[in-house]
């Protein structure tokens, strides 16, 4: 528990005299989620947060942080809410003497490797991680409040979008191990080039323990030339990786590997469909080797996994098999899907259903075409709405249909799809293609 007025001490606010003795746990900036003896963090804006404190008291938060005191209620004030729950974050954190973080990023594959990295090193030690994809500088102050002083080993999802976020995320967590699971085109449009999202993702090492390690996909050739002055393990295809894959194959119902590395060979088998997850496997049992758990029985851990909210999720309806991965989009992620696809469908059509990928900026147009190309190539009938995805459906050709919207989009799939069809659906979250899925399965 951390008491007001330590927590006060630790970023500066004021606490009143007759509340120096409050105690919390956890912390959250959602009235309707405030957990008992939580913290809430009340911050100002257009709906102000401050406005909510009476309703997260009543649900039974310990006392609230916020720039201006409320009469009864337990508080600390402080000039700047957001910078302050960091402050108390990274002070409660540096207080976990026995805690060791695993901070994590990349442009593909962060939330599973997450994922992946807690059940690997959670198969022999008390582990957290970071919940559902609360990984911005609020998800990451959240995170580490959430740590007990028994957890040894915190698993910490670092998100951006511009230059300079992730280095004051990994400032505030200070990970022992720093996990980027590679570079791609997310968030070019703010960023400008591969090269400085690759400067971006670096960023991490900023806060990495000084006896810390790194730990890189080095089928990266951006990583690869980066070559970090910390000490630095790799994982990945290639026979000069610390960590590798080899006898890669499709299961049925998932994909197995061997992992071979530092005089082992070890099987691993995912109870999920699709080539791409080695590379989050290997990077999450390479994690594991680091904070010594054995790869054997990091291995075992994996054997748990399951995708989480609307990743590769393959169900039936209709008659059809359909793959929903609403979750995100980019030009990589694509292109791993389509191999699902492929590799999915037995019989039947294979359809693809997209939408835009959002923040690619300039690129977008380039990006859109290639996926278009991509998509015709693995699939036999292309649908898909948005502004961007006109490119897309251009460069698929005679396979390609655009809808101007939603609606649009599924009275054609209800008019497409045959029993024995396998059906993906793909688009970046902001599209809200889950909706079409929903739709279409209801």
């Amino acid at each position: 528990m951390i008491s007001l007025q330590q927590a006060a001490a630790w970023c500066g606010g004021q606490v009143l005299p007759e509340y120096a003795e409050v105690a919390f746990f956890g912390s959250h900036v959602d009235s309707r989620k405030i957990g008992p003896g939580e913290l809430f963090i009340a911050i100002p804006g257009e709906r102000d947060g401050h406005g909510y404190i009476p309703a997260a008291m009543a649900a039974g938060a310990a006392a609230a942080l916020g720039q201006r005191q409320l009469p009864g209620v337990p508080m600390i004030v402080v000039p700047d809410s957001v910078k302050a729950w960091e402050q108390i974050a990274a002070r409660w954190r540096e207080s976990l003497k026995g805690l060791r973080i695993i901070g994590l990023t990349g442009s593909v594959g962060k939330t599973t490797t997450k994922e992946m990295c807690a059940l690997a090193c959670g198969a022999a030690r008390r582990t957290q991680r970071t919940l559902y994809n609360y990984n911005n500088e609020r998800g990451v102050a959240k995170t580490l409040l959430d740590f007990r002083p028994e957890t040894e080993l915190g698993v910490v999802e670092m998100g951006m979008n511009h230059a300079g976020e992730i280095s004051r995320l990994s400032t505030m967590a200070r990970p022992n191990v720093a996990v980027i699971t590679g570079i791609g085109k997310a968030h070019i449009g703010n960023l400008g080039s591969q090269e400085n999202i690759c400067r971006a993702k670096l960023e991490i090492l900023d806060g990495l323990a000084p006896d810390g390690v790194a730990v890189l996909n080095g089928d990266d050739p951006l990583l690869r030339a980066a070559a970090p002055a910390c000490r630095t393990l790799w994982f990945g295809l290639g026979p000069d990786n610390d960590l590798r894959a080899e006898e890669i194959r499709d299961t049925g119902t998932g994909v197995a590997f061997t992992a071979a590395g530092f005089g082992r060979r070890v099987r691993v088998e995912l109870p999920v469909p699709g080539k791409h997850y080695v590379m989050d496997a290997l990077a999450a049992l390479l994690t594991a080797h680091c904070v010594d758990v054995e790869l054997e029985t990091a291995a075992k851990g994996l054997q748990q996994f399951e995708n989480t909210g609307n990743r590769l999720k393959i169900s039936e309806a209709r008659g059809c098999t359909l793959i929903a991965d609403c979750y995100n989009a980019g030009v990589e992620s694509m292109a791993a899907a389509f191999e699902v696809l492929r590799d999915r469908a037995t019989a039947g059509r294979r359809i693809a259903v997209l939408g835009d990928m959002l923040e690619l900026g300039s690129y977008a147009p380039t990006a859109h075409r290639l996926v278009g190309a991509q998509a015709a190539a693995a699939a036999d009938l292309v649908l898909a709405f948005g502004e961007e995805s006109r490119a897309l459906t251009a460069a698929a050709g005679e396979k390609g249909r655009h809808f101007e919207t939603r609606e649009a989009l599924l009275e054609a799939l209800c008019e497409a799809a045959r029993p024995g069809d396998t059906i993906l659906f793909k688009a970046s979250h902001g599209m809200r293609l889950e909706e079409v899925l929903k739709a279409f399965t209801s």
